[in-house]
């Protein structure tokens, strides 16, 4: 099971298989799929795992299921980067 997530900047975190669950049940996934999904990556044998990875097979896991919780996925995806670049640059201090 990973026990580190490395982020995109770098930084390290703790996994929390909870944070899967609740980006899952976001898109419409029901809870025991969201579970499913985050018991898929919590099974996968290393101590360090990047979010890109993680990124990837939510998603998929998601078009297999459902192609519209795929979209949705993406969608908040972009919205939430679009929002963080502009307050990061300033826009919301």
């Amino acid at each position: 099971m990973p026990k580190i997530v490395i982020k995109k900047d770098g930084r390290k975190e703790d996994f929390i298989p909870e944070k899967i669950v609740v980006s899952a049940i976001k898109t419409g996934a029901s809870v025991d799929v969201a579970r499913n999904i985050a018991r898929k990556i919590e099974s996968i044998e290393k101590e360090e795992i990047e979010t890109k990875e993680i990124r990837e097979i939510v998603l998929h896991e998601l078009k297999s299921i459902n192609p519209v919780w795929h979209e949705r996925w993406i969608a908040y995806d972009k919205g939430v980067k679009r929002l963080y670049k502009h307050y990061k640059h300033g826009l919301y201090e």
